[in-house]
Formats: structure tokens, sequence, C-alpha cells
């Protein structure tokens, strides 16, 4: 099969419809849209959410909390992952996206302290937790806080 020969399902496409193509046609003057009322007017109908009058869903809802504009979006990577790396390896958040620890490294990247560091690395991120700062220095590693 090959791009050329796509079709879609058999029954799943019809062939538009012209309405309001003159009374011999079945759907013409008002072209399907009845008699007076709303719909049947140019630019007319409701809204989306409008529930006829009754109090919307949207406002009957309680809002609670707020979004701040301001917050930053942090990449937490804990120390163990860092063991991929040779030792004396200069890690980087490039070498970190190269190596698939990271996807998408957002506002910033976070070493965060959680299981054992075996390798003398220097490591260059955004922040480091108390721990990991500890567990990097331990094995002779460096830190490197990379605006």
């Amino acid at each position: 099969m090959n791009l050329n020969e796509l079709r879609p399902v058999e029954g799943s496409k019809r062939d538009s419809f012209r309405v309001g193509r003159g009374h011999g046609s079945g759907n013409g003057k008002t072209a399907g849209r009845g008699h007076k009322g709303q719909n049947s007017r140019t630019g007319g109908g409701v809204r989306p959410g409008f529930e006829g009058g009754q109090m919307p869903l949207y406002r009957r809802l309680p809002k609670r909390g707020f979004t701040n504009r301001n917050s930053l979006e942090i990449v937490g990577i804990n120390v163990d992952l860092l063991n991929r790396f040779e030792d004396g390896a200069v890690v980087t958040v490039e070498a970190m996206i190269e190596a698939g620890i990271i996807k998408n490294p957002r506002d910033g990247v976070k070493i965060l302290g959680k299981g054992d560091l075996t390798k003398k690395l220097t490591v260059k991120a955004n922040a480091f937790s108390a721990g990991a700062k500890e567990k990097i220095e331990a094995v002779g590693g460096k830190i490197e806080e990379v605006m």
C-alpha cells in the first residue's frame, strides 16, 4: 500500500449538499433553517456555554487557587542517573539530553540527592539540592551552578 492508494472507508464520506438553490431542489427558500426564530437568522444562535438563561456550568462550579505566571518549571534529576557518564566526564544539560536522561530542560535542571553516585564528575546544572552537593563532592566531583 502506498500513500497515493489510500482511500476513505466506503460510506464514510458524503458529497456536500448545496442548500438554498431553488424550491425545485427540495431544499430552497429557507435552506433547511425553518421559519423565523433565532437560528434562522444570519449570525443567529447562542454563544458556546450558553444554557438558555440557566446559570451556565462554568459559573456554577467553584473557582479555586491561582496560577502564578512567573513560576518556573524545573526538571529534577536524581544523582544516581549520573552514573551513566564515564568517570571524570563533564556533565552539562546538553550532555544529559544526549544521554537520554532529559527530554526537555524547560526552565532549568536541578540535581537531587536520591541514590548513590560512584563516579567522579564535574556537574554543571541550574541548581543542586544539599544532598546532591554532598554526594557529588564526597566522590571527589565538582559542582558548577549555571544560569
